[in-house]
């Protein structure tokens, strides 16, 4: 069972993760983006340990399908964002990499993201704070 308390934080922390959200897509669109490309961009440049993601990768980030991402990717290539090569390791995989132009609009637009993410991480701490929230079975 959960205590009020409980309560509050989750309530707290789900309203300021969804301002968080409606920030970051309105952010994207004054640079020019629509916010699932942002994503798309972001999630390449912030690859751990290298500068290029696979499309399945990718995938996994935005959490949608490997078709919807091949697919995302295919309109960030057209408007000159990303490039695609084929897999150096795995000739199957695509791997996707941000042009020039792209690592400038994705820097601009995450720039604008760093003071919003202080004030999220006040809520995680809030939230850490109260102790663990007991999670049910799932049936």
């Amino acid at each position: 069972m959960l205590c009020k308390t409980q309560y509050e934080v989750l309530s707290e922390f789900r309203s300021r993760l969804a301002g968080f959200l409606r920030f970051s897509e309105s952010a994207a669109r004054e640079a020019g983006l629509p916010p699932a490309q942002y994503l798309l961009l972001l999630h390449v440049r912030g690859f751990p340990d290298r500068d290029w993601a696979t499309v399945g990768e990718l995938a996994e980030r935005l959490h949608a399908s490997h078709q919807n991402a091949a697919a995302l990717v295919q309109r960030c290539e057209r408007r000159g964002l990303v490039v695609k090569r084929q897999g150096r390791e795995d000739a199957r995989c695509v791997e996707v990499q941000l042009t020039p132009r792209a690592e400038q609009l994705v820097e601009r637009v995450a720039a604008h993201h760093v003071a919003e993410l202080v004030q999220l991480g006040a809520v995680f701490s809030a939230a850490a704070a109260v102790g663990p929230i007991p999670v049910p079975p799932r049936p």
